[in-house]
């Protein structure tokens, strides 16, 4: 028996998929019409945070991009009937709809509708960018990427690595190229066989080469050593005798301790580097910097990214007999201190000793805001009471740690 003659036929896999990437894109569309209604009304209100965006990052698990991109799209198809319509359908795709809806309107809809009809979503895209050049608008959205120029840094302990990301206009990211470029070829004078080496790696070891050549100065590493610092968290035993924690690998520390300026925070068993109690109110250098490694530098409400105007909030207020201690601070934005202060909302431990919010109505905010399927009539109180409501189910709850 040939195994060939059970596979089912490709012309029926291909009517297959091309039939539920219609149905996905009819309901991508549904979806976006729900968003921006939600939108308009402020729902994300509700759940104490700062727009749509947030509560979709938060609430559907996605990424913050993502979200901004889906509520700006959602509004923008309001005055688009003809892609509106398109798009319902799922005669267009959620890629091209994104595209068309950054250069169209009134006047150029039709006809840019009947291009994406015709061409892939990568024409589309293409198009869009030359319409965009193209305009007055053009020197706003140069402005615009100036003014967005970026540079992130995430680590990766488990891997040990550092992903660096940064964001330049077109102009200014083809300077960085050139450095790269001259880099590479400063590089290949002290290694001359590179042959086995992949690119990226050494488009990575030419970026090294130019922080170094910059750190450097005029060849004087001491001096430039003076104006950086490194710290590192790790256990005293791990010091000792290998036999700890460590926020890097224990020869590394090792090693910066040889020929870097470092401040090893050194930190008991439980993690405490330290606590000064009821002796004051004012949160000391010290423990503010233990407090932002600990919480990774951002606002502890759950959906909240915000890194910026960071305040060191008493859990149990102090004058309430709370302690300035690591295990009764957390990190709060300027917006969500004001709630836990004056709008009503929250912070209690459950059963776990584990903090989580509370909205004035009582309802727990769960750290992760997406669920496989949708509650009724939620209860007031903690997480469990919140999950054994569920449908029947009993996930695991979800708490701020």
């Amino acid at each position: 028996m040939n195994p060939a003659a059970n596979l089912t036929p490709i012309e029926d896999l291909d009517r297959s998929i091309l039939t539920l990437c219609t149905h996905i894109n009819a309901a991508t569309y549904e979806l976006l019409m729900l968003i921006r209604q939600f939108d308009e009304r402020a729902g994300f209100v509700q759940w104490g945070l700062e727009n749509s965006a947030e509560w979709l990052a938060w609430r559907c698990d996605l990424s913050m991009t993502t979200a901004r991109e889906k509520v700006r799209v959602a509004h923008a198809l309001k005055s688009l009937p003809g892609i509106s319509s398109a798009f319902a359908t799922g005669e267009l795709s959620y890629s091209k709809v994104r595209s068309l809806t950054r250069v169209a309107n009134r006047d150029n809809e039709s006809d840019l509708l009947a291009f994406a009809l015709r061409h892939t979503a990568t024409h589309v895209a293409e198009r869009c960018r030359e319409l965009r050049c193209g305009s007055d608008a053009s020197i706003t959205e140069a402005a615009g990427a100036y003014a967005n120029r970026s540079l992130r840094l995430r680590r990766d302990h488990q891997r040990n690595m550092m992903t660096i990301t940064v964001e330049l206009p077109l102009d200014t990211a083809e300077l960085v190229e050139k450095a790269l470029d001259k880099a590479h070829d400063d590089e290949a004078l002290n290694i001359p066989d590179l042959a086995d080496t992949a690119w990226s790696t050494r488009q990575a070891d030419a970026f090294v080469n130019m922080v170094r050549g910059f750190l450097g100065g005029n060849g004087d590493e001491d001096h430039a050593r003076d104006n950086y610092l490194v710290t590192v968290h790790v256990d005293q035993s791990a010091l000792a005798d290998g036999n700890g924690r460590s926020a890097l690998p224990i020869e590394s520390v090792k090693r910066l301790c040889c020929d870097s300026h470092a401040v090893v925070i050194t930190e008991d068993e439980a993690g405490e580097p330290l606590s000064i109690g009821r002796k004051t109110r004012i949160v000391p250098k010290a423990i503010q910097r233990a407090l932002r490694a600990r919480d990774n530098a951002c606002c502890r409400f759950p959906g909240c990214k915000n890194r910026r105007y960071l305040h060191s909030h008493h859990v149990e207020h102090w004058s309430n007999g709370g302690k300035t201690s690591l295990d009764n601070l957390m990190l709060l934005c300027t917006r969500h201190h004001t709630l836990v202060h004056e709008g009503g909302f929250r912070i209690e431990k459950d059963f776990q000793d584990h903090w989580y919010f509370q909205r004035p109505d009582g309802i727990a905010v769960p750290e992760c805001g997406y669920v496989s399927r949708p509650y009724e009539n939620p209860p007031r109180g903690g997480l469990l009471s919140v999950a054994e409501n569920m449908a029947g189910e009993s996930p695991p709850p979800q708490y701020l740690h």
